[in-house]
């Protein structure tokens, strides 16, 4: 089987590995790619947000991947289907489900999935009112595509009031304001051909930019899987509470969703409440939950593409992975960049995955604000923590920069889920 994967992030290069490890997979490319993606498939030119050059390019491939949410809501997805070659994303129709805030709120209502209650506003009036109808903390999203850092939370109604404007002001924009979710967040991915769901390891990303989650939100900057304080059946609710009724619903609109469904939840007292939901694989958390799969990968997404997932298994490693991003200086502001970077030896079990770099003067230099993510399989969280962070000691980069904490609060079992209301 040939594959190509379209995108050039630690996602892609994440995704690349895995794949190289399938057997029925003969030929791998990524486009545009990344220096790491280089090291385990060919890398093709391409603009990932065109889709007739995308679709041009995945001739004579028998699977594509489509690794960012961009690209899809873009519709390159749709492009390449367009020319009977399947592919491993859902349409750019179905990827609205990330591409608007107040599309999967709809989504959500019609399928009887629990949410966070929330207002649609498209002007600042709106916001402000729908801001003083509740207490805090505020919540406020963009309704579009944010890289992971269009979301505030803060107990100060004011900077709630000065970010939905700040978003409002660009033209068109609308901003979605809501309930505040309590309880611990999970990352759970299914892989779906539009009937069958098929959930992965439910990981938790960290989204905020400095330990003990302070400064604003970021694309992620460490994840890890399995969750030891998730309950015993609480993926098989969600999978049967969340993600089965949006698959059904979206079918049941004429827009099935086949790719990776990600559902971003709230453990709270009420049961999984969702948060938001993404229309691809996420970046960091999909780097730990690839390093644990122990099925091949290209089997399984062709099968999700070509609508025969039905009966499928997953099968999983032992053990634990902790991913841990090393950041560029200034990161997530306006990054710096052309630093080079310096790679140690890394210990068994710990891979380097490559996003914002690229290739200079025959060096390796930060050409992002993610720079690097490390991920380290371990026989247990605690052994996997200490892998990660031996590898990131690994890594010189002027100003670079990670959290301390990724995990560190399951290894120390600080995390718990609220009791059940007796009403649920």
């Amino acid at each position: 089987m040939k594959v190509l994967v379209v995108g050039a992030g630690a996602r892609e290069h994440a995704l690349a590995l895995a794949l190289s490890r399938d057997p029925s997979v003969t030929s791998l490319a990524v486009a545009p790619g990344n220096p790491g993606t280089a090291q385990v498939a060919e890398n093709l030119p391409v603009d990932p947000m065109d889709p007739a050059a995308v679709a041009s390019l995945a001739t004579g491939f028998d699977l594509v991947v489509v690794g960012p949410e961009a690209p899809l809501v873009a519709g390159v997805a749709d492009a390449v289907r367009d020319k009977g070659i399947p592919v491993f994303g859902p349409s750019r129709r179905a990827a609205q489900i990330e591409g608007s805030k107040s599309f999967a709120k709809d989504v959500m209502a019609a399928a009887g999935v629990p949410t966070a209650a929330a207002d649609t506003c498209s002007t600042a009036a709106e916001a402000i009112a729908a801001l003083r109808k509740r207490p805090a903390p505020y919540v406020v999203k963009a309704d579009g595509l944010a890289a992971g850092k269009g979301v505030l939370v803060t107990e100060d109604v004011t900077a709630a009031e000065g970010f939905a404007r700040d978003v409002l002001s660009a033209a068109g924009a609308t901003v979605v304001v809501e309930d505040f979710l309590d309880g611990p967040e999970v990352s759970l991915f299914a892989i779906t051909d539009g009937t069958t769901v098929l959930p992965m390891l439910p990981a938790q990303d960290h989204k905020r930019v400095g330990d003990d989650d302070t400064g604003p939100n970021t694309g992620g900057m460490g994840a890890y899987t399995p969750l030891p304080w998730l309950h015993t059946g609480d993926v098989d609710e969600i999978t049967t509470r969340v993600l089965q009724p949006v698959v059904d619903e979206m079918r049941r609109r004429g827009t099935p969703f086949v790719g990776l469904l990600y559902g971003g939840l709230a453990m709270t007292s009420a049961g999984p409440s969702v948060v938001e939901f993404n229309c691809r694989f996420g970046d960091p958390e999909t780097q730990s939950v690839l390093a644990l799969l122990d099925s091949p990968l290209g089997e399984v997404l062709l099968k999700a593409a070509t609508g025969e997932l039905k009966g499928t298994t997953l099968a999983w490693k032992p053990g634990a992975s902790v991913t841990v991003v090393v950041a560029a200086e200034n990161y997530p502001g306006t990054p710096a960049a052309g630093d080079r970077i310096e790679l140690g030896q890394l210990p068994a079990g710990v891979e380097v995955l490559h996003a914002g770099t690229r290739d200079a003067d025959g060096g390796l230099v930060s050409a992002g604000g993610r720079v690097l993510s490390v991920t380290s399989v371990g026989e247990s969280l605690q052994e996997a923590r200490e892998k990660a962070y031996a590898g990131v000691a690994q890594v010189t980069l002027r100003g670079g920069f990670s959290r301390t904490d990724i995990g560190a609060r399951a290894v120390r079992g600080e995390i718990t889920i609220p009791a059940r209301r007796s009403d649920q």
